[in-house]
């Protein structure tokens, strides 16, 4: 059988302070940060003060745990602006009634989708993720980018996700081609 070692509180005092003063004393190089600005990565240090300044007040979607599958999500990519064509859309009450639009005031992704949005028939509602409460409500559903569409059936039942507006747009046709 193995013996266990006791050891005495001098020694493990000891022991700590070593440890201590080895944790000051360690040396490295400084950590290159790399972001995404303006569609690429680039260096952060490399920034313009404004784009540094902007880097600061972002904000990152934590998953806290909850029931959503954050495999659902995919990484938001600069869109093109989309001129909207839902004008002509009509969903069936099995379809599509509505839907919650998360975005960020300084989101550059997030005006696209609004515009789209505007141009739909389908009534919604506009989550601020900057407030504590539309942060909230993104943790609640799993939202972890901006911009983000969810739309619900008529039962309140999540239908599908969109991040861009041509997403919306294959979303909100194949809906009305089912009708």
């Amino acid at each position: 059988m193995a013996e266990t070692k006791m050891r005495d509180l001098e020694t493990v005092e000891a022991e700590i302070a070593r440890t201590k003063e080895a944790l000051e004393n360690v040396k490295g190089t400084e950590t290159e940060v790399y972001a995404r600005i303006v569609g690429y990565y680039r260096s952060v240090r490399n920034w313009n003060k404004g784009k540094r300044d902007e880097y600061g007040h972002r904000k990152m979607f934590v998953y806290n745990g909850t029931e959503n599958d954050p495999k659902k999500e995919t990484t938001p990519v600069m869109q093109e602006e989309v001129a909207p064509q839902a004008a002509e859309v009509v969903v069936s009450d099995s379809d599509v009634i509505s839907y919650e639009f998360f975005a960020r005031k300084t989101c550059p992704n997030c005006p696209p989708v609004k515009a789209y949005l505007a141009g739909v028939s389908i009534p919604g509602t506009y989550v601020d993720v900057d407030s504590e409460e539309g942060l909230a409500r993104a943790a609640e559903l799993g939202v972890f980018a901006a911009p983000t569409v969810i739309m619900y059936n008529a039962a309140g039942e999540e239908v599908s996700r969109a991040h861009n507006a041509q997403e919306l747009d294959a979303i909100l046709h194949a809906a009305a081609v089912t009708c």
